[in-house]
C-alpha cells in the first residue's frame, strides 16, 4: 500500500510539470501596460490614474492599420479611485483584458500629486509584485495622462521612447536617471532625501509635412529635476542643478562646458570633460559637520571660437571650466541648503559613514544641521589638448 501511495504521489507531482500552460497567459487576454499617469482626482482625496496599453496588433511603425485595428501604437485609458489600488481595480470596469505591469517602463506623477506626497506611490508599486524596480519615475509640471500619450516622431511606443532617453540621460547630462530602486533607497533612508527626474511636453518637432513649421510636433524632454523633503515635493531644479546632482549621485564623468573666449565677451569655444572625479571628504568640528567637495578632470578643446591658438589659451580654457563646474556645484549645493533645507546629496550618508557615532546625535535634526555646514568647493581642471583653430587653409 505504501508503495502504491509513493506513486500516485509522485504521479501527482509529475504530471503538473509535464504540461506548459500551467500559469500560461495569452497576450490577447493582457492589457500590457507601457506608462503609467498619476494625477490628484477631481475629488477631493482620490487619485487619478492613466495607463498606457501597447496595442500589439497596430504597434508596427506602420501607417496603415490592419483589419480591425485603428492604426494606433497605443491605448489610454483613465480612471479614478480612493486609492491607487483602487483605481486600477476600476479599470476593470472600461478594459476589456487584464491590466499586466511586467512591461512597464515609467511613472509619471504631476506636480501637484507630488508636492502632497508620494509615501503611497512609493509603498504600492514597491508591493506590486509584476512591478520591476529598473522602472523610470519623473514628476511633470504638465498633465501626466498627456505627457504618456505624446507619440514622438522616432518610436511607436511613447513609453519606451522616455525608457531610451533615461537610458541615454548621462550624455546630455541634465537630468538624474531615477528609478523605483534608487527612490525607495533614499525615500526609506534617515540620512538624504529624494530627487526625481523632470519631463515635460515641448514643441520641438518638425512635421514631414509642415517642414516650414517649426515646433510642431510636441516631443518628451527629460530636463531638470524635482527636489523632495520628507516625501513631499519642494521645488524645481534646473538643467545645470540636475547636473550638480548627477556629479554627487551618479558619478558623472564626462561632459562639455561651454565657456567664454579669454579676449572676447562675445566669442565661444568648447570643452569636453572626461575622466572626472567628485570626491566628498566630512570632517567634525565644535558641534559642526564641514564638507570639502574636490571635483578633478581633464578636458580637451573640441570647438574653438577663439582668435588665440596659443598654449595660453589652454590654460585660460581651463580657469573657464574651473569656473562654470564651481559655479554649477555651487549651485545645487545652495539650494539643497538654503531653498530648500533637503539633504538630496546624500552629504548625510557620507558624515554618517565617517562619524557614527556623532551622526547618532546629528541625525534627529540633520536638516537644520546640513542648512548650517560648511562647504567648501574645489574644482581642478587640466585641458590636455585643443588648442588649434580651423582657418580656411585647414586645421593649423
Amino acid at each position: 500500500m505504501k508503495r502504491i501511495g509513493y506513486c500516485i504521489l509522485l504521479i501527482v507531482l509529475v504530471v503538473p510539470m509535464l504540461t506548459s500552460c500551467m500559469g500560461l497567459r495569452q497576450i490577447n487576454e493582457l492589457a500590457m501596460v507601457a506608462a503609467v499617469g498619476l494625477d490628484l482626482g477631481e475629488k477631493p482625496g482620490t487619485v487619478r490614474l492613466s495607463a498606457q496599453i501597447i496595442r500589439p496588433a497596430d504597434a508596427r511603425g506602420q501607417t496603415g492599420a490592419p483589419s480591425g485595428g485603428t492604426g494606433e501604437p497605443i491605448y489610454s485609458i483613465t480612471t479614478e479611485g480612493s486609492s491607487i489600488f483602487d483605481a486600477i481595480r476600476n479599470m476593470g470596469q472600461i478594459s476589456s483584458r487584464r491590466v499586466y505591469w511586467a512591461h512597464n517602463f515609467l511613472i509619471v506623477m504631476s506636480e501637484q500629486y507630488a508636492r502632497k506626497g508620494i509615501d503611497d506611490m512609493v509603498d504600492f508599486f514597491t508591493r506590486n509584485h509584476e512591478l520591476r524596480m529598473n522602472t523610470w519615475v519623473a514628476v511633470s509640471a504638465d498633465k501626466p495622462e498627456e505627457v504618456i500619450s505624446t507619440v514622438t516622431g522616432l518610436e511607436v511606443v511613447p513609453g519606451e521612447a522616455v525608457d531610451r532617453l533615461f537610458r541615454d540621460h548621462r550624455i546630455p547630462g541634465r537630468a538624474p536617471g531615477t528609478n523605483m530602486m534608487s527612490l525607495e533607497e533614499s525615500h526609506l533612508s534617515s540620512s538624504t532625501q529624494s530627487v526625481i527626474a523632470r519631463v515635460s511636453l515641448q514643441p520641438r518637432g518638425v512635421s514631414n509635412k509642415k517642414p516650414g513649421e517649426h515646433g510642431s510636433i510636441q516631443q518628451v524632454e527629460l530636463k531638470g529635476a524635482a527636489a523632495f523633503k520628507e516625501s513631499k515635493m519642494v521645488g524645481w531644479l534646473t538643467a545645470d542643478d540636475a547636473r550638480g546632482v548627477l556629479f554627487f549621485l551618479e558619478r558623472l564623468d564626462k561632459g562639455i562646458e561651454v565657456v567664454t573666449c579669454p579676449d572676447s565677451s562675445t566669442d565661444m569655444m568648447t570643452l569636453e570633460f572626461n575622466s572626472a572625479k567628485l570626491k566628498v571628504t566630512p570632517s567634525y568640528t565644535q558641534g559642526s559637520p564641514k564638507f570639502k567637495v574636490r571635483l578633478t578632470t581633464s578636458a580637451d578643446i573640441v570647438e574653438n571660437g577663439c582668435s588665440q591658438t596659443t598654449e595660453q589659451l589652454r590654460k585660460d580654457a581651463g580657469e573657464g571650466l574651473d569656473q562654470e563646474l564651481t559655479k554649477t556645484l555651487e549651485g545645487v549645493i545652495d539650494k539643497a541648503q538654503h531653498k530648500y533645507q533637503s539633504d538630496f546629496l546624500k552629504l548625510g550618508d557620507v558624515f554618517r559613514n565617517k562619524y557614527p557615532t556623532e551622526w547618532k546625535k546629528l541625525k534627529g535634526n540633520w536638516d537644520d544641521a546640513f542648512s548650517e555646514a560648511e562647504i567648501t568647493v574645489v574644482v581642478e581642471t587640466t585641458v590636455k589638448s585643443g588648442v588649434v583653430k580651423a582657418t580656411r587653409e585647414g586645421i593649423k
